[in-house]
């Protein structure tokens, strides 16, 4: 899968758009604009890092509520 629809399809699997997903991720709208447009290309683990951080959140949200 190409990283730019990965990333894409992340940022819309937790329902925020680009500029929420940019607070949350901490990369800069400018850039996840450019990655999503194909304008630039990211590194290859950047969307593993986001899955990551994704997951790890949940979790977090998950024991919490237990």
């Amino acid at each position: 899968m190409d990283i730019a629809k990965r990333i894409t399809e992340l940022r819309k699997e937790v329902g925020e758009n680009r500029k929420e997903f940019s607070h949350h991720t901490g990369i800069p709208v400018r850039t996840l604009e450019d990655w999503e447009a194909g304008r630039r290309t990211p590194p290859e683990y950047i969307p593993r890092l986001i899955e990551y951080q994704l997951k790890y959140e949940e979790l977090v949200k998950s024991n919490k509520k237990d």
